[in-house]
């Protein structure tokens, strides 16, 4: 029954179902974090931006 022969095939499905569980409550726990940040990074690169255009314009 679904080629159950040994233990050790038991415990590979066991954790094979229990990693994705674990996979799929990671991903829904940290699914906007770092959105926070998010307003500061495109201020920061529009600053790069600037000054990288101005560089290009002085050469």
């Amino acid at each position: 029954m679904l080629g159950l022969q040994d233990n050790s095939i038991f415990f590979a499905y066991i954790l094979s179902i229990a990693s994705a569980l674990i996979c799929v409550l990671y991903g829904i726990l940290n699914w906007n974090r770092g959105a926070d940040n998010e307003a500061d990074e495109i201020r920061s690169e529009q600053e790069w931006e600037n000054e990288e255009e101005a560089i290009n314009e002085t050469l």
